[in-house]
């Protein structure tokens, strides 16, 4: 059952996405999936998996599509890149957008490729006046070949430059308002990037506009021995949720309302009923966030 439109909805939600929690879509999931008599609310695939021109990927995609809503999530864009933006990669990804009703597009706030060359990771880029202009121009030349609003998603980070002179949430904030962008408010990753750099994962999420918030992301870390014998949090997306994390998410709920919940596993993948489950967590916390506002 589709949210009701009655529901509260977040300052700046995603097109079309109902307020409720979705799944990462796996492949071998597909006929699970088919087969759940209540499916989740919406599924997530990786833009750059669905580049070919035809084949069981779209087939998948185009069955799926007749079942549940799609939000579309990018991966290669190099949002903060030197480089200008692939042009090649911008139209895959607009024919992408037209040949299946994706609710919504999001990308992240990182670089993956520079003079021509593609790393196989989302790279943490200097969070400066140079960068602040870079990813608004390449945000606003994504928007306008689209047709549409885009989120950007706050990453995970290990490192931080110490040349940066801008904190991430107050550039996040920046380029929301100089863009007209919305915000992917990626739940774990504020967590991981926090316990790693010593910060108060609050007073980061009070300085992000959660007004723009169009989508959220759950999804599992691990924890790893750092060189200095300390510990480092990684978004591995290979476990289930962390309980503080499920503690935060419910915290945002309370600030900024309903908003489409995507839980993502993509390492590690389990069996679907074990990921339906983590998502049917997720419907509980929306209800219950529901049931707050209507009081």
């Amino acid at each position: 059952m589709r949210a009701s439109a009655t529901l509260p909805r977040a300052g700046a939600p995603g097109p079309g996405l109902p307020m409720q929690a979705g799944i990462g879509f796996k492949p071998e999931h597909f006929d699970a999936l088919m087969a759940d008599p209540a499916p989740p609310a919406f599924v997530e695939v990786h833009a750059e998996n669905y580049f070919g021109d035809g084949g069981l990927p779209h087939r998948q995609l185009a069955a799926l599509c007749g079942r549940t809503a799609l939000s579309v999530h990018g991966v290669g864009l190099s949002i903060g890149g030197h480089d200008p933006l692939d042009r090649t990669h911008l139209q895959r990804l607009r024919r992408l957008l037209e040949r299946h009703p994706a609710a919504q597009f999001s990308e992240h706030l990182a670089w993956s490729s520079h003079d021509g060359v593609h790393y196989p990771d989302l790279l943490p880029l200097r969070y400066d006046d140079a960068s602040l202009r870079r990813v608004c121009s390449h945000v606003g030349e994504v928007q306008d070949l689209l047709g549409r609003r885009m989120l950007l998603e706050n990453p995970s980070t290990y490192l931080e430059f110490e040349a940066a002179d801008h904190a991430e949430a107050g550039f996040l904030a920046e380029v929301v308002r100089r863009s007209g962008c919305g915000l992917l408010l990626d739940v774990n990753n504020a967590y991981v990037s926090c316990r790693n750099h010593g910060r108060d994962v609050r007073t980061y999420l009070a300085g992000l506009p959660l007004h723009a918030v169009g989508e959220i992301h759950l999804a599992g870390h691990a924890t790893v021995a750092d060189h200095d014998g300390g510990h480092l949090l990684v978004d591995d997306h290979g476990a289930p949720v962390a309980d503080a994390v499920w503690s935060l998410y419910r915290e945002v709920l309370a600030q900024v309302g309903l908003v489409p919940t995507l839980v993502e596993w993509d390492t590690d993948v389990p069996d679907y009923p074990v990921l339906r489950a983590q998502a049917a967590l997720a419907d509980a916390c929306l209800r219950d966030a529901a049931t707050a506002v209507a009081a």
